[in-house]
Order: structure tokens, then C-alpha cells, then sequence
């Protein structure tokens, strides 16, 4: 009979822990390959070793199935039910998609940004005529050919006509800057409502297929994408065209000839960014890609630390890690060598452009083709729209990606939903009694299609009465809640509610009739109020009154056993619970999620799995709340542990989508059937019950001698973030006082700001061996700065050999040889620039090379040095909030980056903008120094625009991401929340606060925008206003005859030109800020001592150890808890061999025992002794090699299974035969064997491959192989079904024997043969004996015994 209740081979694969949350289901296509098809023998056979062999006989190989013919072996009607409830229409992408959305008021914002964007292009080369027209002016001037007053008559219109274009400039730009943001904002804002509201609207099958993060990623990046392609780049691509543009224009106008040579510029300009920047892309894909191997491994091994800890394998771990980051090098390097070219690369081709324009130019200026004039606006306008057509490339990428996110978020958008939950259709029964009834029902979930979940079944639910499902996980007890709630149509059959199809009833009316409380409950970041409140939404009380609501709240509360605690909160029921309600405990949550289930009174009750994540005690208050609730109701309960349903009017057994057996408990128990064997497998002797009793004084006790311990080291202080919870020691307040004062001390002196100087220090520190690359490095920066001014003599040089006088004013007489003088000086300065370009290419591509790998050389040891850091730490490090797996991980990822920002390149940066600046000052001093002291005055001015220009665009981009992080978190949090949401009702409700927060957003946006744009207007229109004052004072000088015009254009083109190009320069460094915020986190981190520092040498090493363990009067508290006692006066003695067990409620400190015997912890008072010696005084690594642990999770890493097994021995040359061994004891040997790869089967990312009991014997093994004496087993088989239980359990018993042997355990029948049980509670061991003595004695332990057995007292 056994043999029926098989596994079904894919159900989640853990029992208690079977997925149901509300984000991923349980039926997502990921969990395919979790639990090998097994069919195992229950209870009496599980010791014989073929049966285990039996139970694993393959792992389900992921699908590689193409999507079109997953449903092609099924009937074509089912798997056109499957394929609505999957299906995405897809969206044609195209530019009109992006405006679907705009307003009428939308396109007339866009025609008037547009003009002004083209409008603001064309006035820049305009600009390039006034400059050739002064330069022509001047020349003519001292030809002689125009007087003193026509010369100032000149000067000052075309200064003004500077002044004017600027004006135009800055209007233009402001205004198109801020109407193609503003749009940007109010279209994409439209999209993600329209988007959040699409994604409400659909089916639970859906978001099976899609997977929450999906749904996450579109409303933050994909928005965000979508948001980029039409906001300030339309502007920007416009204004770049509209230049380039104007610039050939004006350039063919002058003179054709000489434009069509210098376009060749152009090309090679194009040529150069587009060639570089395909590599660049390449190469960083490759670096990230590489680094996300290692990060990856990172996250693993931190979000495992204790287990990392545990074996010692920090070092192992450590040189993997390093693996990855030495690729990542090797590319990163090639980045930024690319990189360095090609800014050589620019430069290089802007000198060559100014020696060809001068060298053609004098050619047709001989022949009298052209005027000097016009060769300068040539020269000027084509740089200009070279560089113009450069800044549109990028852009053009922003806007196929904006199209393609488009695309699929209109996917969604469009797509009809076949459950919608927001439509009015179907009719509604006006007197709902309750009954319901599935016939002949079959169902496939559409992210599994090969799987058959139910299969014909039929099945009463009478009204009023309380029906009760069990049976193995997977066997398709959840799915009957699924399709009671609707949440997905059965391919075959029909459901009925009171006689009526629910297929033919309203949706959102069927769900506001029944009421859910899924096994994790999910709670919304709001206060406890709300979150009960939402149970109201579409009921008749929904638009009460504040008090009456109150009333209903609170009575829901009481009802449910949760008024005593809230009402205990300092804020009663306006505390927040934090996002997910993780501000409260599990047993917290759930009844405040049946008080949410209750407050509408329903006629439906779904209970699924509502205890199985609590532990006995929190349990029974639950449990109590539910009977409670369920009176009087139709009530579905879905149940693992079979003692909460013992007096259900009717249990349903199922078992691979079947109904075995239904009936009440004495009358299946007496079939002695597939519910027999259930309770068999679950049961454990028992006798009467005792009240325990609380001991309020030791309280008391303990709390004075943790007080002592606090005066005596000032670390140790309370946590005021705590005080509310469970806080039950009546402290008097001149004590609650003195901490919080201690308390303040203590934070203020927690955080030290270094230096600017020794973070300086700090990174150099890193790059000690690359000191000659940094000076070669720093050298060329010099020469690189020099580039600039270098050029100015040459401009000059040249504007002066062409404005020599050809023939004598006045007559046409040609001067003899002067043809042969413009010439010969013409080709001298001309190959001058030649000289120039290589050198500022060399100097540049140098500097690039250098400091390239100066700067991965260094990222690459600070990330090695940081991972390194963080493994050292002892693990209260990682019980910080602020220490999170994720956090940690992101830290080695950006921030090591970021310091980049203080080392060789930024430097580098800085000395080529301070050459560059200082020797155009010097330089244009000693020429002309009246008027070199006029333009110095701008240098800021044209500084500041060059930064403020690169600066305020990055600024915009960002300011978009950050500001929807937090509607977007909002969002998240609904639609991961799905079922929850879905089964409330609460999409319109859940819409309208995101729509609210999106408009609340745009106001904040467009008044930042409003007051950005205008920096970034006037740092694109100064510049005219600085050049203009240049030409003014410069020609008020030469017309006075003071300053020749070699030295007019030597001071005006080094000091204005050489501020502009410095100002751009400026854009490219790294940025300051993040560079000195992540070295200051980084010193923090590397200057932290941790209290049990994992690389000491320090301590006694053991020859050998017995494995005889004491814990003497231990007092432990949780450092990050400091007002939470936990172990209160702990005395534990076990002898060399013993196998121990310990149990207790939860948080009773099973668990913190195993922590503090593998000095994850210091105890505060008391000490733990292994063979007489105090750990605390033993060198760490060497006392952890004796001790291996199991925990609950099991912890794999990516890799094969041999990798992972040899984590357990901190030696490297482990014989096959000692693998082997460990492997057989661990009863995994046959199964590994059995796989195709055997050994070398990769495990995938953190063992997702193997099912949880095959990763927990493979858990077992690795701990095995060490060959440890002291073995501790953390809840080893928690987290299984009834079924691996088993044969992870005969492993374990296996493993321990001849060791010391520790366990902690949940499940009282794991443990029944331990040589002592120890009973813990409240911190301390209140029961010790074997199982018989304690179960004779009838105190705590068999009350705990008796909270979770069933049946029929059977005499044992």
C-alpha cells in the first residue's frame, strides 16, 4: 500500500517549504529538475541500501525543448486552453510605438523643442563665419586697406553679433532641453501605468511563465530604457545634426573645393570612434562577463558564509574568485587601451586637419581662389561638424534600445488576459451559500506541460463544513486552492459554486467571496492597519467610515489572536512592517494575515499550508486563531503536519493528482490505508501532557548579570531599534537611559572619516609595483597638456604667413617672391602640425597604455583584497542589515571600480588640464600679457561650461533612474505579490497609488529640470560671451597699434581654445566623489579587526581530540540583538561518542549552541571547553578542522560534485579512495554513480540541479570526508519531505557513529535514539535523559512530543 504514496517527480522539492509564495510559484518551469523521480518505500523499509538506491534513480534533465512544441503532445484543445493563459502578442517595433501615449499637448511641446533643438545646432558654425569675418578684418586692417574708425565700426557689430547668437543659444537650448525631458517624463510615465495596469489585469499562468523578476526589470530598466530614447537625446541627436549640417553648408558655400578635402576628416573621425567603439563593447561585454562569473561565485560563498566558515575553506574560495578576476583584468585592460587610442586617435586627426586646411589653403590663396576669412571658417566649421556627427552615435544606440524595451513592454500591454480580474463580465449569485464541487477535473499548469497535475478528479466541499486535504508535496493539494480561487482554468472539467460553472461568474466577485491565507504570507509595506484593511477592498464595507472600520479591524485582530501583540507596539496599529513584513516575526505575519482574511467575514476560507512555517509554539497560537475562524464556513485546509487536521469533517487523501481515500481520522485510520501510513511516518510515541511554567525570575537574573557584562566591555549596548517587540524586561527607566546614552557614544565613534590624503595613500599602496608605468604615465600626461598651446604658435604662425601681403594695396603689382615666401612658411608650419599630431597621438596613446594597466592591475587587487577582507570577518559581520549577501556582492562589484577614480588616471587628467592651462598662461603672458590677463578672466567661465556640459547630461540620466526607484519598488512589490494581490482584489487600488506617486514624481522632476537646464544652457551659450570679449579687447589693442596680430591670435586661440578642450578633458575623468567615498568604505572595511579573526595564528594547537564537550554557565545574546537574551545559563556536558540531541521550541537557542561550538560567537558570560581546554584560547582554524557541520540549507557552489565534496578537506591532494568512502557513508555513492558524468556532474548555481535530499547527502559527504571527531547536525532534514527524510536521516545515523555527534532537530522523530535529549527553553536546558525516561516523566519534552504527534493514542 506504501508504495502508492510515491513522489511525484516534480513537485517542489522540499515538504514543509514547498513553494507557494506568492512570487514564483511552486509551478514554475524551475523547478522541473529539482526532485529526482522517486518512488520511495515508507517507514519500515527505509534501512535496506537498495531501497535508498531506488529513491534517486535519475535527475530530470532541464528542458531544451524549443517553446512552440511544448504543448504539440497534447490534445489540441487542452493545449489551447494552456496556450491562452501563456501566449504574448507580439508588437511590431517602430519610432510611432514610443508615442502611442502622447497628448495633443505632448506634440506641440515636441514641434517646439524640435525647432529650437535645430535652431540652437545651426547657430554654432554660424559663429565660425563671425570668426573668419574678424580675422579677415584685422588682416585687412594692417594691409592698410580700411580706416581706424570703419576697423572699430566692424569690430563692434560682429561682437555683438557673438552676444546675440549666444542669447539665441541659450533660449534655444533651454527650451528644447526642457520640453523633450518634460515629454520624455509624462510619455513614459503613461507607459508605466499602462504597463502596471496591464500586468494586474493578468492571468497567475502568466506570471508562472514570466517569473517576478522579469515583471520587475520591465517597469524599472526597460521603462527607464524607453525614457532615455525620447527625452534630452532627441534633443541632442536633432541639435548634432542640425550642426553637422550647417557646417558643410557654410563650408561649401565658401569655397567647395577646399571643403570637400577637409571632409576627409570626417571620415577618419567616424572611422576612428566607430572602429574603437565596436571593440570597446566587445570587450567590456567579455570583462562583465568574466566578472560575473566571479561575482557570482562571490555571492554564493558570502550569502553561505557559515558554511565557508565552518570548513575553513575561505582561502579555496578565495584563490576561485581570483580566477575570474584575472580574466576580467585581461579585458578591462583591453578597454582601456582601446580607449586611450582612440583619444590619441581625435587628437591626432584635429592637428592633421589644421596643417592640411593651412597647407590647401595657402595653395588656392596663391591663386587668388579664396580669402583667409574663409580658409579659417572652413577650417573651424568642418572640426565643429566633425564632432557634432561623433556625439550622435551613441545616441542612436539609445534609441534602438528604447525601441526594442518598447516593444515588449507593449507585449504585455496588448496582450488579453483569459482570467481578467478587472472586467465586469459574468454573473454574480446574490445569496452565496458556499458549496462547491470539482467534476471531473484534469490540470496541466501552463509553465509545465509535460507534467499532469490532476487527473479526473471529483470532489465535494460541502457549505459550512471544514474539508481537509493531505498527501505527499506535488500531489496536488495546492492546485485545488489555485482553481477554487480561479487562479487558472483546468484543461478538463468544470468547477461549480453552488451549482453554477465558476467560468460563468464575474471574477473579482468569485475572489471577494473567498478568502486565502497561503503558507507565506505576504504583507505590504504599510502599517499593520492597512494591511488589514485591504481584506475590505470590494466588499460592502470598503467605504465606511474611519471608526467603523477601526471596529471591524480590531475585531478581525482579536479573532484572529493578534490584538494582544499589536496593541503591545509602541504604535499599536500604525506600526509599519516594513517591506514584505519583515519586521515581524513568521507567526506575527500569519495571523495578521488571517485577521486580513477574516475582516470580511467570507463564505470561502482557503487555508494552504497556513502553519507549516512555524515552529510548535508559535504553531499552536495559529492554529487556535484558524478554528476560530473557520467556524461556521466552508473552510478548504491544506495541511503537512496531519496533527492540525484531526477533527476536520472530512479529510481528502491525495496522491499523484489522485483521490486516494476521504472520509473523517478514526474512520481512514481504521482503513489502514494511504492515511495510515502518513500518520505511521509522522508519528512518535507520546504520553499525557504538562503544562509548562515560566520562570520570570530568571529573566530577571540574566538580564542583571548581561548588565554587568555591558559596564564591564562598553561594545555591548542595546539596540533601540528593538525595544518594541517582545521586550518583556521591565527595565525602569533611568537604566533604558544610561544605554541609550552609551548607545549614542557608541554610534558617533563607529565611523572614521580618513584623510583625503591616506585613501590617496591607501590605493597607491596597491599599485607599489607598477610605480615606473606611473611615472611614464604621469610624464605623458605632461606632454599631452602641452599639445595645446604648442598649437596656438603654430595657428598663429600660419594666419600670419597667409595674411602677407600679395600684391602692393592700392595697385595690382605683385610683390616678387611673395607667392614662394606664403608658401615655403605656409609648408614649414604645416609639416610643424604634422610633427605635433604624432607626437600628441604617441604621447596620448602612451599615457592610455600606462595607465590602463595601472588602474586593472588595481582593481583587480582591491577586489581580490576586499572578497579576501570579508571572508576574514567573523559572522556577526554578516548579521548586519547593512551586510547582506546582495550588498556585500554589489560592493566587490562598483565600488572597487569607483576607486579607479583616485589612482594614475585621474592624475593623469588633472596634470594634462593644469599643463595645458598653465602653459597657455605663461605663453600668451610673456606675448601680450594686457590682453592674455583679459581672457585668463574667462578661463573659469569656459572651464566651468566644458565640465557643466558632460556633467549635467550624465546628471539627467541618473536623476531619471533614481527617481523611479521608488514607485518602481512599490510596483515590484504588487506584482510579485500577485496571488495576494489577485485573491484581494486590490488591482484598481494597488494602480491608483502607483499613478499618484508617478504624478508626484513628475512635479518633483520638472522643477528640478526646470532649474538644471538653465546651468546647462548657459554652459553651452557662455562661451560666445567669453570669445566675443576676446575679439573686443583683442581689436581695440590692434587698432591701437599695440599688439600685432601673431600675438593677438597666439594669446586668444592658447588661452580660449586651451580652456575649452581642458574643460572636456575634465568631462572624462572618473568621477572624484565616488572614488573617494569607496576607498573611505574600503579602509573601513580593511582596518576592521574582527573579534575572532579567522587568519590568526594565535592559539594553542590540539595533537588530538576525544570529542568530550562542556558548556559551562554560557550567556549568550546576538550582538546585532542585544536585548534579546538567548542563552540564559546554559550547562551541557557530552561525552567522547555520544550522539546528543537538542530540542525546543523555536528561538529557544538550539541553534545558537551549535554557532558558539563552532566560534562563530564569543559567549558573553561562561565558557565552552573540548577536552578540558576553552575554545576561545585554541588557534581557530586548527579547532574547527575537527569539527564538520550539516546545516539546514545545504550549500553547493557552482561546480561539479567532486569540487564540492573536496571543500570538505583542507588538504589538496585527497585520495579517490577517502572520496569514495565519504560518499558511501553518506549514502550517495550509488546515485552519483548512476549519473552520465558521474563525479564530474556540474551541480549548478548553488546545487540547483539536485534535488534537497541528494544536495544534503552530498552536504554530508563533504563533511565526511574531513573525517571529523565532532559532528553537529543543524536540523540536517528540516527542510525535506517524509520521503528523502528517510535516507538522509539513515545517512546521518550512519555518520554518526564513533563521533560526538550533536543535533539539533524539529522533528522529534528524527531523534528518538540519541544517547541524551536535551530539552531546551527560555536559553536553558530544562529536561535531559533518553527518549523512554522523558516521555515517562511526561514534562516539556513529551508536551512537545504530544504538540506533534497524532492518532490515536496507540500503546507503546
Amino acid at each position: 500500500m506504501s508504495g502508492d504514496l510515491s513522489e511525484k517527480p516534480d513537485g517542489p522539492s522540499s515538504g514543509a517549504a514547498s513553494s507557494h509564495d506568492d512570487s514564483t510559484s511552486g509551478h514554475e518551469s524551475t523547478q522541473n529538475e529539482k526532485t529526482g523521480n522517486h518512488v520511495s518505500r515508507l517507514s519500515s523499509e527505509h534501512h535496506d541500501p537498495s531501497a535508498i538506491a531506488k529513491l534517486d534513480s535519475h535527475i530530470v534533465k532541464v528542458n531544451d525543448t524549443k517553446e512552440d512544441d511544448v504543448y504539440a503532445k497534447l490534445p489540441p484543445a487542452e493545449a489551447q486552453i494552456l496556450r491562452n493563459q501563456v501566449d504574448l502578442p507580439l508588437v511590431k517595433g517602430g519610432i510611432k510605438v514610443l508615442y502611442r501615449y502622447a497628448t495633443t499637448n505632448d506634440y506641440l511641446i515636441i514641434a517646439v523643442s524640435t525647432i529650437c533643438a535645430i535652431a540652437a545646432g545651426a547657430a554654432l558654425p554660424l559663429m565660425t563665419i563671425i570668426f573668419g569675418n574678424l580675422a579677415g578684418d584685422f588682416n585687412n586692417y594692417f594691409a592698410g586697406l580700411t580706416s581706424r574708425a570703419e576697423f572699430n565700426d566692424t569690430i563692434s557689430h560682429m561682437v555683438l553679433y557673438f552676444v546675440y547668437i549666444g542669447i539665441a543659444e541659450f533660449v534655444t537650448i533651454y527650451i528644447s532641453t526642457v520640453g523633450f525631458i518634460y515629454t520624455g517624463e509624462h510619455i513614459s510615465g503613461k507607459i508605466r501605468a499602462h504597463y502596471l495596469e496591464a500586468c494586474l489585469r493578468q492571468n497567475i499562468g502568466f506570471f508562472d511563465k514570466l517569473g517576478s523578476g522579469e515583471i520587475t526589470t520591465r517597469i524599472t530598466a526597460d521603462t527607464n530604457l524607453v525614457q532615455d530614447g525620447i527625452s534630452e537625446k532627441v534633443g541632442l541627436t536633432l541639435n548634432a545634426t542640425a550642426t553637422f549640417i550647417t557646417a558643410f553648408v557654410i563650408g561649401f558655400i565658401k569655397s567647395w573645393k577646399l571643403t570637400l578635402i577637409l571632409s576627409s576628416t570626417v571620415f577618419a573621425i567616424v572611422a576612428i570612434m566607430g572602429g574603437s567603439s565596436t571593440f570597446i563593447v566587445k570587450f567590456n561585454k567579455q570583462s562583465l562577463e568574466s566578472y560575473a562569473l566571479g561575482g557570482s561565485i562571490a555571492e554564493e560563498v558570502i550569502s553561505s558564509i557559515r558554511n565557508a566558515v565552518a570548513f575553513g575553506t575561505q582561502d579555496k574560495l578565495a584563490r576561485q574568485y581570483d580566477v575570474h578576476l584575472a580574466k576580467a583584468e585581461k579585458f578591462g585592460y583591453r578597454v582601456k587601451f582601446i580607449l586611450g587610442v582612440m583619444v590619441g586617435g581625435m587628437f591626432g586627426i584635429i592637428y592633421l586637419n589644421y596643417g592640411l586646411a593651412f597647407w590647401m589653403g595657402s595653395r588656392f590663396l596663391v591663386k587668388n581662389e579664396i580669402s583667409l576669412s574663409a580658409i579659417l571658417t572652413i577650417l573651424m566649421s568642418i572640426m565643429i561638424g566633425a564632432f557634432a556627427l561623433g556625439n550622435v552615435a551613441p545616441n542612436a544606440q539609445a534609441f534602438t534600445t528604447s525601441i526594442s524595451a518598447a516593444a515588449k513592454i507593449f507585449n504585455t500591454i496588448d496582450r488579453v488576459s483569459p482570467l481578467d480580474p478587472t472586467s465586469d463580465k459574468g454573473d454574480i449569485i446574490p445569496e452565496v451559500q458556499g458549496t462547491i464541487e470539482l467534476r471531473n477535473i484534469k490540470h496541466i499548469y501552463p509553465s509545465r506541460p509535460e507534467v499532469t497535475v490532476m487527473e479526473n478528479v471529483s470532489l465535494v466541499i460541502p457549505a459550512g463544513k471544514k474539508t481537509a486535504l493531505v498527501g505527499a508535496s506535488g500531489s496536488g493539494k495546492s492546485t485545488i486552492v489555485g482553481l477554487v480561487e480561479r487562479f487558472y482554468d483546468p484543461v478538463g472539467g468544470h468547477v461549480y459554486l453552488d451549482g453554477r460553472d465558476v467560468s460563468t461568474l464575474n471574477l473579482r466577485w468569485l475572489r471577494q467571496q473567498v478568502s486565502l491565507v497561503s503558507q507565506e504570507p505576504t504583507l505590504f509595506g504599510t502599517t499593520i492597519f492597512e494591511n488589514i484593511r485591504y481584506g475590505l477592498v470590494g466588499t460592502r464595507f470598503e467605504h465606511e467610515k474611519e471608526e467603523r472600520l477601526r471596529e471591524l479591524v480590531v475585531e478581525a485582530a482579536t479573532m484572529a489572536n493578534a490584538h494582544e501583540f499589536i496593541t503591545a507596539l509602541p504604535e499599536q496599529y500604525e506600526t509599519n512592517v516594513g517591506e514584505r513584513g519583515f519586521l515581524l516575526s513568521g507567526g506575527q505575519k500569519q495571523r495578521i494575515a488571517i485577521a486580513r482574511a477574516m475582516v470580511s467575514d467570507p463564505k470561502i476560507l482557503l487555508l494552504d499550508e497556513a502553519t507549516s512555517a512555524l515552529d510548535t509554539k508559535s504553531e499552536g497560537v495559529v492554529q487556535a486563531a484558524l478554528e476560530v475562524a473557520a467556524a461556521g464556513r466552508t473552510t478548504i485546509t491544506i495541511a503537512h503536519r496531519l496533527s492540525t487536521i484531526k477533527d476536520a469533517d472530512n479529510i481528502v487523501v491525495m496522491t499523484e493528482g489522485r483521490i486516494v481515500e476521504q472520509g473523517a481520522h478514526n474512520e481512514l485510520l481504521a482503513m489502514n490505508g494511504a492515511y495510515f501510513n502518513l500518520i505511521e511516518a509522522q508519528k512518535i510515541a507520546q504520553k499525557e501532557e504538562m503544562t509548562p511554567e515560566e520562570a520570570a525570575a530568571m529573566h530577571h537574573e540574566d538580564d542583571k548579570l548581561v548588565r554587568e557584562m555591558s559596564r564591564k566591555s562598553a561594545h555591548y549596548m542595546e539596540d533601540p531599534d528593538d525595544k518594541n517587540i517582545g521586550n518583556k524586561l521591565n527595565r525602569t527607566e533611568t537604566e533604558k537611559s544610561k544605554s541609550s546614552l552609551a548607545l549614542q557614544g557608541r554610534t558617533t565613534g563607529g565611523v572614521q572619516h580618513a584623510s583625503l590624503w591616506t585613501l590617496i595613500k591607501l590605493i597607491a599602496s596597491f599599485n607599489k609595483p607598477e610605480i615606473a608605468w606611473m611615472f611614464a604615465g604621469l610624464l605623458f600626461s605632461v606632454i599631452c597638456g602641452g599639445g595645446n598651446p604648442v598649437q596656438a604658435v603654430f595657428f598663429a604662425k600660419n594666419i600670419l604667413a597667409l595674411s602677407y601681403p600679395l600684391v602692393i594695396p592700392g595697385t595690382d603689382t605683385e610683390i616678387p617672391g611673395a607667392v614662394g615666401r606664403i608658401r615655403s612658411d605656409v609648408n614649414f608650419w604645416c609639416l610643424m602640425y604634422l610633427m605635433l599630431a604624432i607626437v600628441q597621438f604617441t604621447a596620448f596613446c602612451a599615457q592610455g597604455i600606462s595607465f590602463a594597466w595601472c588602474s586593472e592591475k588595481l582593481i583587480r587587487r582591491v577586489r581580490d583584497r576586499a572578497f579576501r577582507t570579508m571572508l576574514r570577518q567573523d559572522i556577526e559581520f554578516f548579521d548586519r542589515d547593512e551586510n547582506t549577501a546582495g550588498a556585500l556582492t554589489s560592493f566587490l562589484s562598483t565600488q572597487t571600480t569607483h576607486v579607479a577614480g583616485l589612482s594614475g588616471v585621474t592624475l593623469g587628467t588633472l596634470l594634462t588640464v593644469i599643463t595645458t592651462l598653465v602653459a597657455a598662461i605663461s605663453l600668451s603672458t610673456a606675448i601680450a600679457w594686457k590682453l592674455a590677463l583679459v581672457c585668463t578672466a574667462t578661463i573659469p567661465v569656459l572651464l566651468g561650461c566644458g565640465f557643466f556640459r558632460f556633467w549635467l547630461l550624465a546628471r539627467f540620466q541618473q536623476r531619471a533612474k533614481k527617481s523611479y526607484e521608488k514607485s518602481a519598488s512599490f510596483a515590484c512589490e504588487a506584482t510579485s505579490a500577485i496571488r495576494t494581490v489577485a485573491s484581494l482584489t486590490r488591482e484598481d487600488e494597488v494602480l491608483q497609488q502607483y499613478i499618484s506617486a508617478l504624478n508626484a514624481q513628475e512635479k518633483r522632476s520638472l522643477n528640478s529640470v526646470l532649474r538644471s537646464s538653465l546651468l546647462y544652457a548657459a554652459s553651452q551659450s557662455l562661451m560666445f560671451a567669453c570669445v566675443a570679449l576676446g575679439f573686443w579687447y583683442g581689436g581695440q589693442r590692434i587698432a591701437d597699434h599695440e599688439y600685432s596680430m601673431f600675438q593677438f591670435f597666439v594669446c586668444f586661440s592658447a588661452v580660449i581654445f586651451g580652456a575649452q578642450s581642458a574643460g572636456t578633458i575634465f568631462s572624462f575623468a572618473p568621477d572624484m566623489g565616488k572614488a573617494k567615498q569607496a576607498a573611505g568604505d574600503l579602509k573601513i572595511l580593511f582596518d576592521r579587526k574582527p573579534k575572532i579573526d579567522a587568519w590568526s595564528e594565535h592559539g594553542e594547537k590540539l595533537d588530538r581530540v576525544d570529542g568530550t564537550i562542556e558548556f559551562r554557565d554560557v550567556h549568550f545574546r546576538y550582538p546585532t540583538r542585544p536585548e534579546q537574551p538567548v542563552l540564559r545559563g546554559l550547562n551541557l556536558s557530552v561525552s567522547p561518542g555520544q550522539y546528543i540531541a537538542l530540542v525546543g521550541a523555536s528561538g529557544c537557542g538550539k541553534s545558537t549552541t551549535i554557532a558558539l561550538l563552532e566560534r562563530f560567537y564569543d559567549p558573553l558570560v561562561g565558557g565552552i571547553y573540548i577536552d578540558g581546554k576553552e575554545i576561545s584560547s585554541l588557534n581557530i582554524n586548527d579547532y574547527r578542522s575537527y569539527i564538520a557541520l550539516v546545516s539546514q540549507e545545504p550549500t553547493l557552489y557552482q561546480g561539479t560534485i567532486r569540487e564540492n565534496i573536496l571543500l570538505g578537506a583542507d588538504r589538496d591532494d585527497v585520495p579517490d579512495s577517502e572520496i569514495e568512502h565519504a560518499c558511501r557513508e553518506a549514502n550517495i555513492y550509488d546515485f552519483i554513480m548512476s549519473l552520465p558524468e558521474g563525479f564530474s556532474t556540474i551541480v549548478g548555481s548553488k546545487g540547483g540541479l539536485l534535488s534537497g535530499g541528494q544536495k544534503q547527502r552530498v552536504a554530508i559527504a563533504r563533511a565526511l570526508l574531513r573525517d571529523p571527531k565532532v559532528l553537529l547536525l543543524d536540523e540536517a532534514t528540516s527542510a525535506l519531505d517524509s520521503e528523502s527524510e528517510h535516507v538522509v536521516q539513515a545517512a546521518l545515523d550512519k555518520a554518526a557513529k564513533g563521533r560526538t555527534t550533536i543535533a539539533v532537530a524539529h522533528r522529534l522523530s528524527t531523534i528518538q535514539k540519541a544517547d541524551i535529549i536535551y530539552v531546551f527553553d527560555q536559553g536553558r536546558i530544562v529536561e535531559s535523559g533518553t527518549h523512554t525516561e522523558l516521555m515517562t516523566k511526561g514534562g516539556r519534552y513529551s508536551e512537545l512530543v504530544n504538540l506533534q504527534s497524532l492518532g490515536k493514542t496507540v500503546a507503546h
